[in-house]
């Protein structure tokens, strides 16, 4: 196993990282799901000092990655990376401000939205924060020509994955206790939306 590097993280950490300065103003500890590589987590720990950034994923590739990027970075508010399953009805933070989720829930089953929603409920405080990124379907149409063949060779792979429905996404969060507050635009047609704990 090795310290991996997704082109895709170094293109979209600035965009993202400009919402979530808006946002995380305060001291806040961060629990990040599905860390991939490791990159973001860097990127985010070293751009916001003021938040403990605790990445975690369920595969153990993506954990030696993240934890080879974390020991190059030496970043004291990087938390070492945790195995974390969404399915699992017990996670092993049991308490955060604010939860960021990247490029998730269209390469898995609806079942693992329905698990990320059902953790952030749980996990989140009054007025705590879910930060949820990728590309989206709007009104049951994809925003662009390139979304839709990602989402057909999505389906190709596995057919319970795919480009998710906005409008479902926000409903099932708000089962939850979740309700969108911000949508924003980012590169190559991906949004990254704000939920907050009501």
């Amino acid at each position: 196993m090795s310290k991996r590097d997704a082109p895709a993280a170094r293109r979209n950490r600035k965009p993202i990282l400009a919402v979530l300065e808006r946002w995380l103003v305060e001291p806040a500890r961060v629990l990040e799901i599905a860390c991939g590589t490791g990159q973001h987590a860097v990127h985010f720990a070293e751009h916001l000092p003021h938040v403990t950034w605790q990445p975690t994923d369920r595969e153990a590739s993506s954990l030696e990655s993240t934890r080879l990027w974390a020991l190059e970075a030496g970043l004291p508010n990087l938390e070492a990376p945790k195995e974390l399953d969404v399915l699992e009805t017990r996670w092993p933070v049991e308490e955060a401000d604010a939860i960021f989720n990247a490029n998730m829930i269209h390469i898995a089953p609806w079942s693992v939205a329905e698990g990320l929603f059902r953790g952030a409920g749980r996990v989140l405080g009054s007025s705590g924060l879910l930060f949820l990124y990728g590309p989206f379907r709007v009104g049951g149409r994809h925003t662009s020509a390139s979304n839709e063949a990602f989402d057909l060779d999505l389906r190709r792979r596995d057919e319970r994955w795919g480009v998710r429905d906005l409008e479902r996404v926000v409903e099932e969060a708000g089962r939850q206790g979740l309700g969108l507050v911000e949508e924003n635009g980012m590169p190559a047609n991906n949004k990254l939306l704000v939920f907050r704990r009501e």
